[in-house]
């Protein structure tokens, strides 16, 4: 095999469990996101298969992109969903305990620096309800991360999308790019039981459980999305 296709085919395992992050070029909307046209430059994530790899259902299709700069991790979700089920009420902020009982969308990330075992999770429903979570020791408390968010709900396409902006703060003590973190996205959806439990990484664990650090992928932070195309 010559040197280039062997190039060609550890840049394709490699994106098989490797997320991208793009610096965000330009300033943020007046709501502290990025604007439509930054998201062009994301590469996305996609998973439709549950949280063993199998039964996938292109109709709760989930596509996840990452961009960032200095100050914040910016996500998108966008989901395709047969139904929504959401919690009625909520704290004030939005803040819902158990919000996993419900529909979300789900990122869980192990910057370098954490201790084995240390990861955040976040969350957010169709309704804009979030939840962040530090877990460590397999112990849970509040990140009080300070993220904002913004959802939306197409009926008509079935989908419903959120943007998260995580401030790098409460992720890391000290944010480096050349550093490569662990990251693993996930979605919940239905009602009762049996629900849809979906992952980008499969946890392969023998019930759904997203808490398995060891199937995260690689979080690579780059200055362009063309040097990753390229």
């Amino acid at each position: 095999m010559s040197r280039a296709n062997i190039r060609k085919r550890n840049m394709a395992d490699m994106r098989t469990d490797t997320a991208f992050a793009v610096r965000l070029a330009g300033a943020m909307d007046a709501e502290g996101f990025p604007p439509e046209r930054a998201w062009e430059t994301a590469p996305p994530v996609c998973f439709s298969a549950d949280w063993q790899g199998k039964n996938a259902d292109r109709r709760r299709e989930t596509q996840v992109q990452l961009l960032w700069n200095d100050e914040f991790l910016f996500l998108r979700f966008e989901a395709r969903y047969r139904s929504i089920t959401v919690f009625a009420e909520s704290e004030s902020s939005g803040r819902r305990d158990g919000l996993w009982d419900r529909d979300v969308c789900e990122v869980f990330l192990q910057p370098s620096c954490s201790a084995p075992g240390s990861y955040k999770e976040i969350e957010v429903a169709p309704n804009g309800f979030w939840i962040d979570l530090h877990i460590a020791s397999g112990e849970k408390r509040d990140l009080q991360s300070g993220l904002r968010r913004r959802v939306n709900i197409n009926e008509r396409m079935k989908q419903w999308d959120a943007l998260l902006a995580l401030p790098m703060k409460s992720l890391a003590a000290r944010f480096e790019m050349l550093a490569v973190w662990r990251v693993n996205f996930f979605r919940v959806e239905g009602a009762v039981e049996p629900r849809f439990y979906s992952a980008w990484r499969p946890t392969n664990t023998p019930v759904p459980n997203f808490h398995v650090p060891e199937a995260f992928g690689a979080l690579v932070f780059t200055e362009a999305g063309s040097k990753i195309r390229g």
